[in-house]
């Protein structure tokens, strides 16, 4: 899949994309988006998971490893910025494999926090691989 264009924040969404971090970093910054760039290859179980999600997200400090409150954190209009940004998971294979569940539960709230900024004409892109 070809990497879309990042400034169009009507298109924002969580995605499948598998090319370079670095193309990802550079489009972002075309777009004027800040960019996160979240490695999920040491996430093992969920407590792994919120830690990598923490560490690269860089959320809020009320974010207490759970699913709601990563939630909130994403719909924090001074955690996203003026324009809005584009997440990059990487090695997310292994966990979203091994854990269905809790993978579909992350996948819905950074859909759903992706609705949540393109009707507020931000761009909140998710770009899995």
């Amino acid at each position: 899949m070809k990497l879309p264009d990042l400034s169009h924040f009507d298109d924002a969404g969580v995605l499948e994309y598998h090319g370079h971090p670095d193309t990802i970093a550079a489009a972002a910054r075309h777009a004027k988006l800040r960019y996160l760039n979240v490695d999920l290859a040491r996430a093992e179980d969920k407590p792994t998971l919120f830690h990598e999600l923490a560490r690269g997200v860089e959320v809020a400090e009320h974010f207490r490893h759970n699913f709601d409150a990563l939630a909130d954190s994403l719909e924090d209009r001074d955690w996203l910025g003026k324009t809005g940004c584009a997440i990059r998971l990487g090695h997310a294979t292994h966990y979203r494999k091994t854990h269905p569940h809790d993978w579909g539960t992350l996948e819905e709230i950074l859909s759903e926090a992706s609705t949540f900024w393109r009707e507020r004409n931000r761009a909140f892109w998710v770009l899995i691989g």
